[in-house]
């Protein structure tokens, strides 16, 4: 019996949502793969988060940022290479 496992790629850094607040600031970051953010960044191509949401990367977050509660919990949830 051959048992076939399947290696789930670890996303990168959070990126931002189009929803802002007030002064542009975005609500929430998400997680994304990090080989879309930098093509996202210069090529304005929309990227999905692990929570679905698609969106162009504008903004790196900085520590602290407040996270999409649903990316932080399939990432959480995700084996660690």
């Amino acid at each position: 019996m051959t048992t076939t496992t399947k290696t789930l790629e670890r996303p990168g850094l959070r990126e931002e949502t189009t929803s802002t607040t007030g002064d542009d600031t975005p609500k929430f970051f998400h997680y994304v793969k990090r080989d879309q953010i930098v093509d996202s960044a210069v090529s304005g191509k929309m990227v999905v988060a692990l929570c679905g949401q698609t969106f162009p990367v504008k903004k790196q977050a900085k520590p602290g940022s407040p996270v999409c509660p649903d990316c932080e919990r399939i990432y959480k949830g995700l084996r660690r290479k």
